[in-house]
């Protein structure tokens, strides 16, 4: 199955999710800083719109609280976004890979690691 589409804040509560495992809405509110923690209502709204999209399910109770675990994988989502991004450049990741380079938000050790799954890539190739 796909993983859905997420917003940036249902990201963010993912995110969360992802970093400390299971939470109640209070727990994922207070990872929030709190001059920008949105309503209790707003991550509890967002959070029953992920459960919805089976990005995330009720694993118990703390309390009154419903705690939640994430379903999708960080791998999965962030897959997703890649792949929508490369939709966006008609499929062609060498856009994409040449900002990062210009910009310098790709290090030279990750263009080494990129170069050696690329080698890796191309000996799968020859043995098929």
């Amino acid at each position: 199955m796909r993983p859905p589409k997420l917003s940036r804040l249902e990201l963010r509560i993912m995110e969360t999710l992802w970093n400390r495992g299971a939470c109640s809405i209070p727990e994922l509110l207070e990872a929030f800083p709190e001059g920008k923690r949105p309503a209790y209502t707003t991550v509890q709204t967002v959070v029953y719109r992920l459960e919805e999209k089976k990005a995330v399910r009720r694993t118990g109770k703390t309390g009154n609280a419903s705690v939640f675990e994430p379903v999708v994988s960080r791998s999965a989502a962030q897959h997703r976004l890649i792949d929508e991004l490369l939709g966006l450049f008609g499929g062609r990741a060498l856009p994409i890979v040449s900002h990062l380079i210009d910009s310098g938000k790709l290090t030279r050790e990750e263009v080494k690691e990129a170069q050696k799954a690329l080698r890796e890539a191309v000996k799968k190739e020859k043995g098929q």
